[in-house]
């Protein structure tokens, strides 16, 4: 019999009695796990050395592989109103600090490790979308943070051509240390919540037409993409800036990354882009500059950040392979964004 991963969150238990987690039993617990292999950290100056010579082996995203990603991306978004829910408590609840909990800790990780920017998208994602349909059981503080395991791991899986070990996994002051097939539980209550559709359309998926797309069509400079990293991990840590699209994020970011730009230049560059609201990116484009002013996000100079600098595109598939998606497979098992992910780029991406 097929087991079923439908389980109420009241039986949902932590590492000590890990037997009950998604009612599954210990067949599937005990399973190896073959994807995950132990590695050391992967240093910032190898990894940002091997994007310097990266960024122009890929094309830029034709207009209709990016109509096609505007058309998928709501379905990748939290649902409708859940930016609200986190400005106000829900009972004992309070949703905007189990958010920040998770995201702060998902940080730490992302850092010591020197994961790929678009695993730290991914993993808010992730985050994010389970928590808007699902309600977490009140007064256990360790389901924020087995959560927050579960949604980096698969995020790294997604992304990284090396995943440590689940135990490797949690560093950075984590407050409860789970065993690995307690967090494989919940990889697949995530996987389930989220349908599988693991390949999500953020942010990163569109960011490279952007930056082209208001420079002429010109390749962007190494601080423009430095800086539209540093901005999209900025925003994506923000809760403020849920309510906006990824495409119109995006497109904000770009703008951004080019520096503080006047009205004339917004009016135009957000004119000639017919796949987005211009004045939801220029609100966005508001939002950003309004946090620069207010240090809540910090722009740092090329090479300096402690994440690879973007490719290009991040993660991204070039055209053809996206228009060969226009169906709603959107699962993990095949691509359904415009993503490169083949082992041979993964490989590349390090400088092997």
């Amino acid at each position: 019999m097929v087991p079923s991963y439908d389980c109420a969150a009241s039986v949902l238990l932590c590492a000590e009695d890990n037997t009950a987690i998604l009612g599954l039993d210990d067949e599937v617990g005990d399973e190896e796990c073959s994807w995950a292999a132990a590695t050391p950290r992967r240093h910032a100056a190898t990894a940002a050395a091997a994007a310097d010579g990266f960024l122009m082996d890929y094309p830029v995203q034709s207009d209709e592989c990016i109509a096609a990603l505007v058309e998928r991306e709501e379905e990748h978004m939290p649902k409708e109103g859940y930016p609200q829910e986190l400005r106000r408590p829900l009972g004992e609840l309070d949703l905007a600090a189990v958010r920040r909990d998770a995201v702060d800790w998902i940080w730490k990780v992302i850092e010591h490790y020197n994961f790929e920017p678009l695993t730290a998208v991914l993993s808010v994602n992730y985050l994010d979308r389970f928590l808007s349909v699902y309600e977490l059981p009140e007064g256990k503080a360790w389901m924020t943070q087995l959560l927050a395991v579960a949604c980096l791991s698969l995020a790294a899986k997604m992304e990284e051509t090396y995943v440590p070990l689940p135990l490797d996994l949690q560093v950075g002051d984590a407050k409860f240390v789970f065993e690995a097939r307690t967090i494989k539980r919940m990889e697949l209550l995530v996987l389930r919540i989220l349908k599988w559709r693991m390949r999500a359309v953020t942010a990163c998926s569109f960011i490279d037409y952007f930056l082209h797309k208001f420079n002429d069509r010109d390749a962007p400079s190494m601080l423009a993409y430095s800086r539209s990293s540093d901005l999209i991990l900025s925003t994506a840590k923000g809760a403020d800036f849920l309510v906006f699209r990824p495409s119109e994020l995006a497109a904000s970011v770009a703008l951004a990354s080019f520096g503080e730009c006047n009205s004339s230049v917004l009016e135009r560059a957000t004119t000639s882009c017919k796949y987005i609201n211009k004045e939801r990116v220029l609100r966005c484009y508001e939002l950003i500059q309004d946090n620069i002013t207010m240090g809540n996000i910090v722009l740092k100079s090329a090479g300096s950040s402690i994440f690879s600098v973007p490719q290009s595109p991040i993660g991204v598939l070039d055209a053809a392979a996206c228009l060969s998606q226009q169906s709603d497979d959107t699962t993990a098992g095949s691509p359904a964004t415009c993503y490169q992910n083949s082992s041979a780029s993964k490989r590349r991406r390090i400088g092997r």
